[in-house]
């Protein structure tokens, strides 16, 4: 049986700034950015700080290590992030993301063949459908 994991929802940007949703809580520790929420143990609430100061983190990726961001985001936000914590989200939005894009790509192909498959079937029975009428013409003579 597969399991089932969780996937963060995109933020939507509104006015400039990003607005963030919750999230249902699926395992056993809370992503970094998200707190749970104090009525319902199984919804996680964002915090859109943090979730802000990840963002950043993922562009500082491009010049510093794992180590280096993961300290910085540490101590800008107040909350721990080990390297190892921030090397699997990142890879793990990374698949994510790559898993969307190919999904998109086969969605488009789908679409692209099913409307060039109805075309040929419309020539396909355009076809049947003169020969027939041409054949019932015949015959009311």
């Amino acid at each position: 049986m597969k399991t089932k994991t969780w996937k963060l929802p995109k933020p939507q940007k509104e006015d400039g700034e990003w607005e963030w949703e919750p999230i249902v809580r699926i395992g056993r520790f809370v992503p970094f950015g998200y707190r749970q929420d104090p009525d319902d143990c199984d919804i996680l609430q964002p915090i859109p700080e943090e979730l802000e100061l990840f963002e950043q983190a993922k562009k500082h990726l491009k010049q510093y290590s794992y180590r280096e961001v993961a300290a910085w985001l540490s101590e800008t936000s107040g909350r721990y992030l080990s390297h190892v914590g921030l090397y699997k989200r990142v890879k793990l939005e990374h698949k994510r993301k790559k898993e969307a894009s190919v999904q998109r790509f086969y969605a488009e192909r789908y679409k692209e063949a099913a409307e060039k498959a109805e075309k040929l079937e419309a020539q396909r029975l355009g076809a049947k459908s003169r020969v027939d009428t041409s054949n019932s013409e015949a015959r009311a003579s």
